[in-house]
């Protein structure tokens, strides 16, 4: 039955919860606790309804032939299961994501590793304070300032600075 299978799909309630912000506390465990009485309420039914004793009725029912025209329709039924048509769109979103933050997290690894490089160099480099120009300028090689090609103070076009 269609009951079954919805409550098949179960919640990680304790990973969900991890997720949840403090301030959003309240609302997360109303929801918990309304989901739990669902659950509880769908688990109490059985799996098939309750056959319907027609007998009974054709002979409570006055109006001959009714009855036969209910039993028939109502074996004529049919309820129409919702069918599933976003799970395969939410899948393909998630494979995207997927992708998108391991690209993500290979191009975090790259400036990582380019920080780390900085930063042994800022470490491993003379204190500014007992710097001179030339080691200033080989270290930052991008404050060298070009006297032949800008003989003027700033020594640098006015669009650089």
């Amino acid at each position: 039955m269609a009951g079954r299978r919805v409550a098949l799909k179960a919640i990680d309630w304790v990973a969900f919860a991890e997720r949840v912000p403090p301030n959003q506390r309240g609302m997360f465990n109303a929801l918990k606790t309304r989901s739990d009485a669902v659950a509880a309420k769908l688990a109490s039914l059985p799996e098939t309804p309750a056959a319907i004793d027609w007998s009974y009725y054709r002979s409570a029912v006055a109006k001959l032939g009714m009855v036969d025209e209910f039993e028939k329709k109502f074996k004529a039924l049919q309820i129409p299961e919702p069918v599933d048509t976003q799970t395969n769109a939410i899948n393909q979103q998630e494979a995207e994501s997927n992708k998108s933050a391991l690209a993500y997290i290979e191009g975090s690894k790259g400036r990582i590793a380019q920080y780390e490089q900085e930063v042994t160099k800022f470490k491993n480099m003379i204190p500014f304070d007992q710097m001179t120009i030339e080691d200033l300028n080989s270290t930052f090689p991008e404050t060298k300032l070009d006297k032949v090609k800008h003989p003027y103070w700033p020594h640098k076009p006015i669009a650089e600075l």
